[in-house]
């Protein structure tokens, strides 16, 4: 039995994971962490992970990256396991992520969809093969009207996971406006769309002489998200120290 801290327990995340693990036979959340403490849980909740001294053999976060700091050094202390969710974080904190891997294991994805880096892993077979005969790439990515950062994470990671493949000899391409020329050949072209309550739409475009193949991925709900965190959750318990990521968990 797996034994989850989920830090960030009241959030919208945090609630949608609580239900998909109390469905779940192998894996239990034994403590929240949150500021908000006034929801009644199956389970203790801490409002500070400090405070929380229950054992566990991971931590699930999905909470806020002014809290994240804190996490970190506790984890590292406690050697306890962190899936790392909560987006927005700094290039300090990365590397703060990055030192803490050094102590105790610790996994971070742009995206944390099992779909999506599946995915990942299908375009770089599809560059290798379509990329020598010449097709080009584009890719366009769709969220909600409320998403502030573009292009998403997940479309960077797609484009680093093709362009790896490529030697990361490809330039990336965000905006075509005002120019009248040729599209480059060695280029990644990536456009961005926000409206409505779209969850999250990437399109990967393989263009060639006379034919055109299209990857897709749909996310009609952040459950998702969720679901991919508790199998990253049950893959890094146990785990030595070390940085992670979902592709990790894919080729399991």
């Amino acid at each position: 039995m797996t034994k989850v801290i989920m830090h960030g327990c009241n959030g919208k995340m945090g609630q949608v994971i609580t239900e998909i693990i109390s469905q779940e036979q192998d894996i239990q959340i034994v403590a929240g962490v949150d500021k908000f403490v006034n929801r009644i849980n199956d389970y203790p909740v801490f409002p500070h992970i400090e405070e929380c001294n229950i054992q566990a053999d991971v931590i699930i976060d999905f909470s806020n990256a002014s809290i994240v700091d804190s996490l970190l050094e506790h984890a590292a202390s406690r050697k306890i396991p962190v899936v790392l969710c909560t987006t927005g974080l700094s290039e300090e904190q990365l590397e703060k992520a990055y030192a803490a891997s050094t102590k105790v294991a610790i996994l971070k994805s742009a995206n944390m969809s099992l779909g999506v880096n599946m995915l990942l892993k299908l375009l770089k077979e599809a560059a290798n093969v379509l990329v020598p005969a010449g097709f080009d790439i584009e890719i366009v990515e769709k969220h909600h009207r409320h998403k502030v950062d573009a292009p998403s994470g997940t479309a960077l990671a797609m484009a680093d996971s093709i362009n790896e493949v490529l030697g990361n000899e490809y330039t990336y391409k965000f905006d075509r406006t005002g120019e009248r020329k040729a599209r480059e050949s060695m280029e990644i072209g990536i456009q961005t769309v926000r409206g409505g309550t779209i969850v999250g739409e990437h399109e990967v475009i393989f263009a060639g002489e006379e034919e055109v193949i299209e990857f897709r991925h749909t996310a009609y709900s952040k459950a998702v998200f969720a679901k991919g965190s508790v199998q990253a959750a049950k893959f890094l318990a146990g785990k030595p120290a070390g940085f992670y990521d979902m592709s990790d968990v894919v080729n399991v």
